[in-house]
Protein backbone atom coordinates (compact mmCIF):
# COMPACT_ATOMS: atom_id res chain seq x y z
CA UNK A 1 0.00 0.00 0.00
CA UNK A 2 1.11 3.57 -0.58
CA UNK A 3 0.14 7.12 0.31
CA UNK A 4 -0.84 7.98 -3.27
CA UNK A 5 -4.39 9.44 -3.07
CA UNK A 6 -5.28 7.42 -6.15
CA UNK A 7 -4.30 4.26 -4.30
CA UNK A 8 -6.64 4.77 -1.34
CA UNK A 9 -7.54 1.51 0.42
CA UNK A 10 -11.21 0.87 -0.19
CA UNK A 11 -13.42 -2.23 -0.02
CA UNK A 12 -17.02 -0.97 0.06
CA UNK A 13 -18.52 1.48 -2.38
CA UNK A 14 -20.77 4.22 -1.00
CA UNK A 15 -23.80 1.98 -1.53
CA UNK A 16 -22.25 -0.93 0.38
CA UNK A 17 -21.16 -2.90 -2.70
CA UNK A 18 -17.72 -4.52 -2.74
CA UNK A 19 -15.58 -2.60 -5.23
CA UNK A 20 -13.99 -4.46 -8.14
CA UNK A 21 -10.84 -6.30 -7.17
CA UNK A 22 -11.27 -5.76 -3.41
CA UNK A 23 -10.97 -8.61 -0.91
CA UNK A 24 -13.33 -8.61 2.06
CA UNK A 25 -11.54 -9.26 5.40
CA UNK A 26 -12.01 -12.75 6.78
CA UNK A 27 -14.50 -11.85 9.52
CA UNK A 28 -17.29 -14.11 10.70
CA UNK A 29 -20.91 -12.97 10.76
CA UNK A 30 -20.91 -12.39 14.52
CA UNK A 31 -17.95 -10.02 14.28
CA UNK A 32 -19.48 -8.13 11.37
CA UNK A 33 -22.74 -7.67 13.28
CA UNK A 34 -20.78 -6.56 16.35
CA UNK A 35 -19.00 -3.97 14.22
CA UNK A 36 -22.30 -2.70 12.85
CA UNK A 37 -23.99 -2.62 16.26
CA UNK A 38 -21.08 -0.77 17.86
CA UNK A 39 -21.17 1.85 15.12
CA UNK A 40 -24.91 2.29 15.67
CA UNK A 41 -24.28 2.51 19.41
CA UNK A 42 -21.63 5.19 18.91
CA UNK A 43 -23.95 7.27 16.72
CA UNK A 44 -26.84 7.12 19.21
CA UNK A 45 -24.51 7.81 22.13
CA UNK A 46 -23.22 10.84 20.26
CA UNK A 47 -26.72 12.18 19.67
CA UNK A 48 -27.67 11.74 23.32
CA UNK A 49 -24.41 13.28 24.56
CA UNK A 50 -24.94 16.42 22.48
CA UNK A 51 -28.49 16.60 23.82
CA UNK A 52 -27.23 16.30 27.41
CA UNK A 53 -24.83 19.17 26.86
CA UNK A 54 -27.54 21.35 25.33
CA UNK A 55 -29.71 20.67 28.38
CA UNK A 56 -26.95 21.73 30.74
CA UNK A 57 -26.47 18.22 32.09
CA UNK A 58 -22.91 17.88 30.78
CA UNK A 59 -19.97 20.13 29.91
CA UNK A 60 -18.42 20.73 26.52
CA UNK A 61 -18.49 17.55 24.41
CA UNK A 62 -16.66 16.64 21.15
CA UNK A 63 -19.04 14.83 18.73
CA UNK A 64 -17.82 11.88 16.68
CA UNK A 65 -20.64 11.41 14.13
CA UNK A 66 -19.18 10.41 10.77
CA UNK A 67 -16.09 8.83 12.31
CA UNK A 68 -17.67 5.62 13.63
CA UNK A 69 -16.08 3.37 11.01
CA UNK A 70 -12.57 4.68 11.62
CA UNK A 71 -12.84 4.30 15.37
CA UNK A 72 -14.74 1.03 15.74
CA UNK A 73 -13.11 -0.94 12.93
CA UNK A 74 -9.57 0.12 13.81
CA UNK A 75 -10.02 -0.76 17.49
CA UNK A 76 -11.54 -4.13 16.58
CA UNK A 77 -8.38 -4.97 14.62
CA UNK A 78 -6.28 -4.92 17.78
CA UNK A 79 -5.28 -7.86 19.94
CA UNK A 80 -6.18 -7.85 23.66
CA UNK A 81 -2.63 -6.89 24.72
CA UNK A 82 -2.35 -3.95 22.32
CA UNK A 83 -2.76 -0.36 23.50
CA UNK A 84 -4.60 2.71 22.23
CA UNK A 85 -3.65 6.33 22.86
CA UNK A 86 -6.77 8.40 22.13
CA UNK A 87 -7.27 12.08 21.55
CA UNK A 88 -10.46 13.63 22.96
CA UNK A 89 -12.86 12.25 20.33
CA UNK A 90 -12.24 8.48 20.42
CA UNK A 91 -15.28 7.56 22.50
CA UNK A 92 -16.13 4.61 20.25
CA UNK A 93 -12.57 3.26 20.02
CA UNK A 94 -12.27 3.44 23.80
CA UNK A 95 -15.60 1.64 24.17
CA UNK A 96 -14.35 -1.23 22.00
CA UNK A 97 -11.32 -1.47 24.29
CA UNK A 98 -13.48 -1.73 27.41
CA UNK A 99 -14.17 1.84 28.54
CA UNK A 100 -17.83 2.02 29.57
CA UNK A 101 -20.03 4.72 28.08
CA UNK A 102 -20.87 5.92 31.58
CA UNK A 103 -17.19 6.59 32.22
CA UNK A 104 -16.93 8.66 29.06
CA UNK A 105 -19.98 10.67 30.11
CA UNK A 106 -18.60 11.22 33.59
CA UNK A 107 -15.34 12.55 32.17
CA UNK A 108 -17.16 15.14 30.06
CA UNK A 109 -19.35 15.97 33.05
CA UNK A 110 -16.16 17.08 34.79
CA UNK A 111 -15.51 13.95 36.83
CA UNK A 112 -11.87 12.97 36.40
CA UNK A 113 -12.68 9.53 37.84
CA UNK A 114 -14.18 8.77 34.44
CA UNK A 115 -10.61 8.85 33.16
CA UNK A 116 -9.43 6.15 35.59
CA UNK A 117 -8.63 3.24 33.30
CA UNK A 118 -6.99 0.71 35.60
CA UNK A 119 -6.74 -2.70 33.97
CA UNK A 120 -7.46 -1.40 30.49
CA UNK A 121 -4.84 -0.90 27.78
CA UNK A 122 -6.17 2.59 27.11
CA UNK A 123 -4.18 5.74 27.81
CA UNK A 124 -6.10 8.66 29.37
CA UNK A 125 -7.86 11.16 27.11
CA UNK A 126 -5.48 13.73 25.60
CA UNK A 127 -7.07 17.14 25.04
CA UNK A 128 -3.83 18.99 24.10
CA UNK A 129 -3.18 18.52 20.40
CA UNK A 130 -0.65 15.78 19.45
CA UNK A 131 0.87 15.29 22.91
CA UNK A 132 -0.29 11.67 22.86
CA UNK A 133 1.97 11.01 19.85
CA UNK A 134 5.00 11.36 22.10
CA UNK A 135 3.40 9.22 24.80
CA UNK A 136 2.57 6.44 22.33
CA UNK A 137 6.05 6.51 20.81
CA UNK A 138 7.68 6.32 24.22
CA UNK A 139 5.46 3.47 25.37
CA UNK A 140 6.10 1.58 22.13
CA UNK A 141 9.85 2.01 22.50
CA UNK A 142 9.71 0.81 26.12
CA UNK A 143 7.76 -2.25 25.02
CA UNK A 144 10.32 -3.00 22.34
CA UNK A 145 13.19 -2.72 24.81
CA UNK A 146 11.45 -5.05 27.25
CA UNK A 147 10.34 -7.52 24.57
CA UNK A 148 6.66 -6.93 25.24
CA UNK A 149 5.36 -7.70 21.74
CA UNK A 150 2.37 -5.31 21.90
CA UNK A 151 1.35 -2.79 19.29
CA UNK A 152 0.50 0.81 20.20
CA UNK A 153 -2.13 2.69 18.19
CA UNK A 154 -2.16 6.46 18.52
CA UNK A 155 -5.18 8.46 17.32
CA UNK A 156 -5.09 12.13 16.35
CA UNK A 157 -6.71 14.53 13.91
CA UNK A 158 -5.41 16.24 10.79
CA UNK A 159 -4.69 19.39 12.80
CA UNK A 160 -2.22 17.45 14.95
CA UNK A 161 0.05 16.94 11.92
CA UNK A 162 0.90 20.66 12.15
CA UNK A 163 2.28 20.27 15.67
CA UNK A 164 5.94 19.70 16.52
CA UNK A 165 5.05 16.76 18.77
CA UNK A 166 3.74 14.88 15.72
CA UNK A 167 6.98 15.27 13.78
CA UNK A 168 9.22 14.56 16.75
CA UNK A 169 7.26 11.45 17.65
CA UNK A 170 7.24 10.03 14.13
CA UNK A 171 10.90 10.81 13.59
CA UNK A 172 11.83 8.96 16.79
CA UNK A 173 9.52 6.07 15.87
CA UNK A 174 11.18 5.69 12.48
CA UNK A 175 14.72 5.80 13.85
CA UNK A 176 14.07 3.25 16.59
CA UNK A 177 11.58 1.00 14.75
CA UNK A 178 8.98 1.23 17.50
CA UNK A 179 5.86 -1.01 17.26
CA UNK A 180 3.44 1.87 16.73
CA UNK A 181 0.56 2.68 14.39
CA UNK A 182 -0.14 6.38 13.99
CA UNK A 183 -3.80 6.73 13.04
CA UNK A 184 -4.73 10.13 11.64
CA UNK A 185 -8.46 10.83 11.57
CA UNK A 186 -8.45 13.29 8.70
CA UNK A 187 -11.94 14.71 9.15
CA UNK A 188 -11.17 17.67 6.84
CA UNK A 189 -11.36 20.37 9.54
CA UNK A 190 -9.14 21.26 12.52
CA UNK A 191 -11.88 23.25 14.24
CA UNK A 192 -12.35 25.95 11.56
CA UNK A 193 -9.08 25.40 9.68
CA UNK A 194 -9.50 23.27 6.52
CA UNK A 195 -7.21 20.42 5.63
CA UNK A 196 -5.58 22.37 2.79
CA UNK A 197 -4.32 24.96 5.28
CA UNK A 198 -2.53 22.29 7.33
CA UNK A 199 0.03 21.26 4.74
CA UNK A 200 1.04 21.53 1.09
CA UNK A 201 1.67 17.77 1.04
CA UNK A 202 -0.55 15.82 -1.34
CA UNK A 203 -1.51 13.47 1.49
CA UNK A 204 -0.96 13.44 5.22
CA UNK A 205 0.13 9.80 5.03
CA UNK A 206 2.92 10.86 2.67
CA UNK A 207 4.69 12.49 5.60
CA UNK A 208 5.72 9.03 6.79
CA UNK A 209 8.22 8.79 3.93
CA UNK A 210 10.36 11.50 5.52
CA UNK A 211 10.65 9.37 8.65
CA UNK A 212 11.52 6.15 6.88
CA UNK A 213 8.34 4.13 7.14
CA UNK A 214 5.12 3.50 5.27
CA UNK A 215 2.12 5.77 4.97
CA UNK A 216 -1.29 4.43 3.96
CA UNK A 217 -4.36 6.35 2.82
CA UNK A 218 -7.64 4.58 3.60
CA UNK A 219 -11.29 5.44 3.09
CA UNK A 220 -12.05 6.23 6.72
CA UNK A 221 -15.81 5.85 6.18
CA UNK A 222 -15.42 2.28 4.92
CA UNK A 223 -15.22 0.08 8.04
CA UNK A 224 -13.92 -2.98 6.21
CA UNK A 225 -11.13 -1.01 4.58
CA UNK A 226 -10.19 0.53 7.93
CA UNK A 227 -10.14 -2.90 9.56
CA UNK A 228 -7.89 -4.30 6.84
CA UNK A 229 -5.48 -1.36 6.80
CA UNK A 230 -5.18 -1.39 10.59
CA UNK A 231 -4.69 -5.16 10.70
CA UNK A 232 -1.85 -4.89 8.17
CA UNK A 233 -0.27 -2.04 10.12
CA UNK A 234 -0.49 -3.99 13.40
CA UNK A 235 1.19 -6.96 11.74
CA UNK A 236 4.01 -4.74 10.52
CA UNK A 237 4.37 -3.10 13.93
CA UNK A 238 4.83 -6.46 15.63
CA UNK A 239 7.18 -7.83 12.97
CA UNK A 240 4.66 -10.30 11.57
CA UNK A 241 3.70 -8.47 8.40
CA UNK A 242 5.19 -7.94 4.98
CA UNK A 243 7.95 -5.77 6.42
CA UNK A 244 8.71 -8.28 9.13
CA UNK A 245 10.27 -11.01 7.02
CA UNK A 246 13.66 -10.05 8.42
CA UNK A 247 12.23 -9.82 11.93
CA UNK A 248 12.18 -6.03 11.77
CA UNK A 249 9.08 -4.37 13.16
CA UNK A 250 8.09 -1.08 11.54
CA UNK A 251 5.61 1.67 12.39
CA UNK A 252 2.91 2.85 9.97
CA UNK A 253 1.08 6.14 9.49
CA UNK A 254 -2.56 5.63 8.47
CA UNK A 255 -4.51 8.55 7.08
CA UNK A 256 -8.21 7.72 7.39
CA UNK A 257 -10.06 10.13 5.11
CA UNK A 258 -13.47 10.94 6.58
CA UNK A 259 -15.70 13.82 7.68
CA UNK A 260 -16.91 15.29 10.95
CA UNK A 261 -20.68 15.66 10.48
CA UNK A 262 -21.18 17.84 13.54
CA UNK A 263 -19.31 20.57 15.34
CA UNK A 264 -15.72 20.31 16.54
CA UNK A 265 -17.16 20.52 20.04
CA UNK A 266 -20.48 21.73 21.39
CA UNK A 267 -18.78 25.13 21.86
CA UNK A 268 -18.26 25.40 18.09
CA UNK A 269 -20.56 26.64 15.30
CA UNK A 270 -19.48 24.90 12.05
CA UNK A 271 -22.00 26.88 9.97
CA UNK A 272 -19.62 29.82 10.22
CA UNK A 273 -16.87 28.13 8.22
CA UNK A 274 -18.46 25.42 6.05
CA UNK A 275 -21.62 25.16 3.99
CA UNK A 276 -24.49 22.68 4.19
CA UNK A 277 -23.83 21.37 0.67
CA UNK A 278 -20.39 20.13 1.72
CA UNK A 279 -21.84 18.33 4.73
CA UNK A 280 -24.55 16.69 2.62
CA UNK A 281 -21.99 15.47 0.06
CA UNK A 282 -20.07 13.71 2.80
CA UNK A 283 -23.20 12.31 4.42
CA UNK A 284 -23.74 10.27 1.27
CA UNK A 285 -20.64 8.34 2.39
CA UNK A 286 -22.12 7.67 5.87
CA UNK A 287 -20.39 4.52 7.17
CA UNK A 288 -23.41 3.10 9.02
CA UNK A 289 -25.90 2.63 6.15
CA UNK A 290 -22.93 1.61 4.03
CA UNK A 291 -22.10 -1.35 6.26
CA UNK A 292 -25.79 -2.14 6.79
CA UNK A 293 -26.31 -2.41 3.03
CA UNK A 294 -23.36 -4.81 2.81
CA UNK A 295 -24.77 -6.96 5.62
CA UNK A 296 -28.26 -6.96 4.12
CA UNK A 297 -26.85 -7.94 0.75
CA UNK A 298 -25.24 -11.01 2.34
CA UNK A 299 -28.37 -11.92 4.29
CA UNK A 300 -26.66 -11.28 7.63
CA UNK A 301 -29.20 -8.73 8.88
CA UNK A 302 -32.82 -7.97 8.00
CA UNK A 303 -35.43 -5.50 9.24
CA UNK A 304 -36.13 -7.54 12.35
CA UNK A 305 -32.50 -7.83 13.38
CA UNK A 306 -31.79 -4.15 12.68
CA UNK A 307 -34.78 -3.18 14.83
CA UNK A 308 -33.54 -5.42 17.65
CA UNK A 309 -30.10 -3.83 17.43
CA UNK A 310 -31.61 -0.35 17.56
CA UNK A 311 -33.64 -1.25 20.65
CA UNK A 312 -30.62 -2.70 22.45
CA UNK A 313 -28.50 0.32 21.53
CA UNK A 314 -31.05 2.75 22.96
CA UNK A 315 -31.33 0.73 26.15
CA UNK A 316 -27.56 0.55 26.63
CA UNK A 317 -27.11 4.29 26.16
CA UNK A 318 -30.02 5.07 28.50
CA UNK A 319 -28.47 2.84 31.16
CA UNK A 320 -25.10 4.58 30.73
CA UNK A 321 -26.68 8.01 31.19
CA UNK A 322 -28.52 6.84 34.29
CA UNK A 323 -25.33 5.39 35.74
CA UNK A 324 -23.30 8.53 34.99
CA UNK A 325 -25.87 10.91 36.42
CA UNK A 326 -26.46 8.66 39.41
CA UNK A 327 -22.81 8.77 40.46
CA UNK A 328 -21.94 11.13 43.30
CA UNK A 329 -20.40 14.25 41.82
CA UNK A 330 -16.78 15.13 42.64
CA UNK A 331 -16.00 17.96 45.03
CA UNK A 332 -14.26 21.10 43.70
CA UNK A 333 -11.18 20.30 45.76
CA UNK A 334 -10.74 17.02 43.91
CA UNK A 335 -9.35 18.92 40.93
CA UNK A 336 -6.02 19.27 42.72
CA UNK A 337 -5.61 15.51 42.99
CA UNK A 338 -5.52 14.81 39.25
CA UNK A 339 -2.75 17.13 38.04
CA UNK A 340 0.30 15.17 39.19
CA UNK A 341 0.81 11.90 41.05
CA UNK A 342 1.19 14.00 44.21
CA UNK A 343 0.19 17.56 44.99
CA UNK A 344 2.96 20.10 44.49
CA UNK A 345 3.46 22.93 46.97
CA UNK A 346 1.72 25.31 44.58
CA UNK A 347 -1.28 23.01 44.23
CA UNK A 348 -1.46 22.66 48.00
CA UNK A 349 -1.56 26.47 48.27
CA UNK A 350 -4.36 26.65 45.73
CA UNK A 351 -6.34 23.94 47.53
CA UNK A 352 -5.94 25.84 50.81
CA UNK A 353 -7.13 29.03 49.13
CA UNK A 354 -10.25 27.25 47.86
CA UNK A 355 -10.91 25.80 51.29
CA UNK A 356 -10.63 29.22 52.88
CA UNK A 357 -12.93 30.72 50.27
CA UNK A 358 -15.57 28.07 50.89
CA UNK A 359 -15.36 28.55 54.64
CA UNK A 360 -15.77 32.32 54.34
CA UNK A 361 -18.85 31.91 52.23
CA UNK A 362 -20.33 29.12 54.32
CA UNK A 363 -20.02 26.49 51.58
CA UNK A 364 -18.70 23.77 53.87
CA UNK A 365 -20.47 21.04 51.90
CA UNK A 366 -18.03 21.68 49.06
CA UNK A 367 -15.18 20.61 51.32
CA UNK A 368 -16.58 17.24 52.34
Amino acid sequence: MSADPGDRVRILDEDGTVVDGATVPDLDEETLVEMYRTMRLARHFDERAVSLQRQGRMGTYPPLAGQEAAQVASAMALSPDDWIFPSYREHAASYVRGVGLDRTLRYWMGDERGNELTGLNVFPVAVPIATQVLHATGAAWASKLSGGGEAFVCYFGDGATSEGDFHEGLNFAGVFDVPAVFFCNNNQWAISVPRERQTASETLAGKAEAYGFEGVVVDGMDPLAVYQATSDAIADATGEGRNGEDGRARPTLIEAVQYRFGAHTTADDPSVYRDDAEVERWKRKDPIPRLEAFLRGRGIVDDERVAAIEESVRAEVADAIEAAEGTERPKPGDMFDHVYAERTDRLAEQAADLEGLCERHGDEELLE
